[in-house]
């Protein structure tokens, strides 16, 4: 039966990973792992900088307001649960086939968006685009987080899921050719900017076929010869290229191997033995993901009703460069400052200057508001970066794919599908922009309250190994509760 045990080992492979230092082979798995927000980000963008192309009856789909903000539901809608479908089958399977399939999942989805001849179609699609998207959270926070050395870890997984933004500048930059009718026939350019996120996974999956299966996944589920030979290849690969000769571990951990674990255990990893890291990864992403899907994905639309600009994708692509620059200049930060400290007065200070925000709706121009998105986004980047960190790093190795996706969905469906939903009625029932600022108070408050809640439970694991911060369910001795 699943989760029955099948040997007992001991290896020293979490403690050798670990102590490598940076080289380009880490580079690579930033590359080919890390590159999947930069889709992201170009997807919602692309919607976002549209929802004026998409509206016409014509040339577009005949949406409404109310319509762009059900496409971006149901994309988060399809991302939640692509990553409880996908983030159970990383789990059992491995990093990296699902990581394979997930993308590939994406590449066919977004080319279908681009041939929508009705809204129907079009919700199906991002649908189906956001369980590609929502698979390869929970598979590449996974595996990136267990590649990747305990010292780097904290900065490099903000950073990497920063690169969001990336995307979400590329795509705002992208669109204002491809929707302007001097240049693009308005019925093709929206279509077209679908096409290119397809293109960019395509490249993303040539990189992402030399990223190698997960070692700590392997010598779990009864692979530890293949997990010796990987680790073995990737210290020779590190030695030669950063010219350190690598120092000898004494540190080890007793595992009892498994081919898969049962979802009743994982349900009491998550719910009992962890009950005070629940709270905390559900407060976190509730507040991030309401904050970023109820202002994000209706940002254009809100520029285009209630401030008159034509062109939202100069607006769009300052906001997002904001973000990831947040996202790069504070990541270092989670590592030397701390994760409790960081994420705590990013969510707080963030939530603060939002609800100022919404206080001065009335008053503020396009540029000036874009310009106060940017300051509060610079600091909440970072923060929400770090929920998906949180989560990742601090439950145990077999359920850490599905726990990122639970928390992801759960927290995604409170925040993310209502968020864009609110915001599309508030928009199409306000007479002036002041009619939206419910929504910014709202978002401020969770943000405010994910703050509070990483004061009390928050996770000091800057610098401590995946497996000190929460031992694996197969460990010898794993302690009774934490």
């Amino acid at each position: 039966m699943a989760g029955v045990e099948t040997g007992t080992i001991t290896t020293d492979i979490p403690a050798r990973m670990d102590r490598l230092p940076w080289a380009r082979w880490h580079w690579l798995v930033v590359i080919g792992l890390g590159t999947v927000w930069i889709l992201d980000g170009l997807e919602v963008t692309i919607v976002g900088s549209m929802s004026a192309a998409l509206k016409p009856s014509d040339t577009g789909l005949g949406l409404s307001s109310s319509d762009v903000g059900m496409a971006g539901a149901m994309y988060v809608a399809g991302a939640c649960i692509g990553a409880l479908f996908f983030g159970q089958l990383t789990d059992r399977f491995g990093r990296k086939k699902l990581f394979l399939l997930t993308l590939g999942v994406y590449t066919v989805a977004t080319v279908l968006t681009a041939f929508s001849m009705n809204p129907a179609w079009y919700f199906a699609c991002r649908f189906l685009t956001g369980m590609g998207i929502g698979g390869e959270y929970a598979a590449i926070n996974s595996a990136i987080d267990e590649l990747i050395p305990a010292k780097y870890r904290g900065r490099v997984d903000v950073a990497i899921n920063g690169s969001f933004w990336v995307g979400a500048a590329l795509g705002s930059l992208l669109t204002i050719p491809l929707l302007d009718p001097n240049i693009v026939d308005p019925s093709w350019g929206w279509r077209a900017a679908f096409g290119l996120g397809a293109i960019l996974a395509v490249g993303i999956l040539v990189v992402r076929r030399h990223v190698p299966e997960s070692p700590r996944w392997l010598f779990i589920h009864e692979r530890e010869e293949e997990a010796e030979r990987i680790v073995r290849d990737i210290e020779r690969t590190v030695s030669e290229e950063s010219g350190k000769q690598l120092h000898d571990v004494d540190e080890t951990i007793t595992i009892r191997q498994r081919k898969t674990i049962s979802l009743p255990l994982i349900a009491k990893t998550v719910f009992t033995l962890y009950p005070r890291r629940t709270i905390l990864c559900f407060s976190l992403f509730v507040g991030q993901a309401f904050l970023y899907n109820a202002f994000f994905f209706t940002y254009g639309d809100t520029l285009t009703t209630f401030l008159d600009v034509k062109q939202t994708g100069w607006y769009l692509a300052v906001f997002a460069a904001s973000n990831f620059i947040g996202a790069l200049v504070l990541s270092p930060l989670f590592d030397s400052v701390g994760r409790v400290k960081m994420i705590a007065g990013t969510y707080i200070l963030s939530g603060v200057l939002l609800a100022i925000a919404g206080t001065m709706l009335g008053s503020l121009s396009a540029v000036t508001l874009t310009l106060f998105g940017a300051i509060i986004f610079f600091f909440a980047s970072a923060g929400a970066s770090a929920a998906y960190l949180t989560a990742s790093e601090i439950f145990p190795m077999e359920t850490r794919a599905l726990c990122i996706a639970f928390f992801y969905a759960i927290g995604t469906a409170v925040g993310g599908i209502t968020g864009p939903l609110l915001f599309g009625r508030l928009i199409d029932g306000a007479d002036s922009i002041t009619g939206i600022a419910p929504g910014y108070f709202l978002g401020a408050a969770l943000m405010v309250a994910g703050g509070i809640v990483e004061i009390f439970l928050g996770v000091k694991a800057e610098g401590q190994s995946l497996e000190d911060i929460a031992q694996p369910l197969t460990a010898e001795d794993q302690p009774a509760h934490a």
